[in-house]
């Protein structure tokens, strides 16, 4: 009897520790995201957020995060392939995120965008203000959205998110439906979406990202698919709208 309650306050213990590293994790990863973005925007050093800069807070964004949670996953006794960064199945993977990928790019710019303001949308506005005009510059753009972007992001909010918090819970099936939720609400507020259409153009694509992870169980198809997006639609802005 001893020896079970003994187990049972390990394992509550145990538990206790997961959660505060969660936590932990998630606040500084969240701020990690933040700062370059904050002070390429307030200090305007070499122009702001525009050009080449970019570039730094992608690196900035990838190189610090992923250290974040490699220390995150140590203390939890895990590795990045237990969150789902594994290269089986690759080529099928690969596949899926440019189906899916530029499925979502076509419907956005065929369809969606020219239909809802095209170059007077709030988003396309700022990301018009992000090009400098030059190959550098808009490969800078590319190299944030698909390293800021399509890795990291997907590292942090899909693969460290769901799968650690998901195994806080007693229910393996609640654990990973909350925690797929609330990874989904998260990543979509930290976009600031003011309006219905902000709340769709970010809503649809993660959930689409989270669906690819739960299926595939493996991060890859999401990264390529979320990498897809954002260089496709920072290419068609940029050929449609910059002038």
């Amino acid at each position: 009897m001893r020896e079970l309650d003994g187990q049972a306050h390990r394992d509550e213990v145990g538990k206790t520790k997961k959660v505060m590293v969660f936590i932990v994790t998630i606040i500084l990863g969240y701020l990690l995201f933040i700062i370059p973005d904050v002070f390429f925007g307030v200090t305007k050093l070499n122009g702001g957020k525009i050009g080449v800069n970019l570039l730094f807070i992608g690196l900035f964004q990838f190189i610090t995060v992923t250290a974040l949670l490699y220390f995150s996953l140590k203390i939890l006794k895990k590795k990045f392939r237990d969150i789902g960064l594994r290269f089986d199945n690759l080529g099928k993977d690969i596949l899926l995120g440019i189906f899916f990928g530029g499925l979502w790019s076509i419907l956005q710019f065929v369809l969606i965008i020219p239909n809802t303001g095209g170059t007077n949308r709030p988003d396309i506005k700022g990301m018009l203000e992000m090009y400098d005009g030059t190959l550098v510059g808009t490969l800078s753009f590319m190299a944030l959205g698909v390293i800021g972007g399509g890795i990291t992001e997907e590292l942090f909010n899909r693969g460290y998110f769901i799968n650690v918090l998901k195994e806080t819970f007693k229910n393996p099936k609640t654990g990973l439906w909350f925690s797929a939720v609330l990874s989904i609400l998260l990543f979509a507020l930290g976009h600031l979406p003011s309006n219905t259409l902000d709340w769709f153009d970010i809503l649809v694509p993660t959930i689409l990202y989270t669906i690819l992870f739960i299926w595939t169980k493996r991060l890859t198809a999401s990264i390529v698919a979320h990498g897809v997006y954002n260089a496709s639609a920072i290419i068609l802005t940029y050929s449609i709208y910059f002038h």
